[in-house]
């Protein structure tokens, strides 16, 4: 009998090694700046919303308002995937 059912298969992968082929490029891109930067993305992630809400609260009338809040939720949610795996 072989080990290669899907539960002997699931337990093999399942451990706590990222796969470097997958996973982790900024790690291999500047390895000694990846934790730092994952860990700013974390707390930007978390203090970047709060910049929403004067621009919501004036409301966007303006062309440069809309804009700004736009670049506001494409940096939030850049920032929100670099730091989600920060401290795993």
């Amino acid at each position: 009998m072989s080990d290669s059912s899907p539960s002997v298969a699931r337990e093999r992968t399942s451990g706590n090694e990222p796969d470097d082929d997958h996973r982790r490029p900024l790690e291999r891109a500047v390895p000694s700046l990846a934790p730092s930067i994952r860990k700013a993305g974390f707390w930007a992630g978390i203090g970047l919303p709060f910049l929403h809400v004067p621009l919501l609260l004036t409301g966007l009338s303006a062309a440069l308002e809309t804009l700004s809040f736009l670049g506001l939720v494409v940096l939030n949610l850049v920032a929100l995937y670099v730091g989600h795996s920060y401290r795993r």
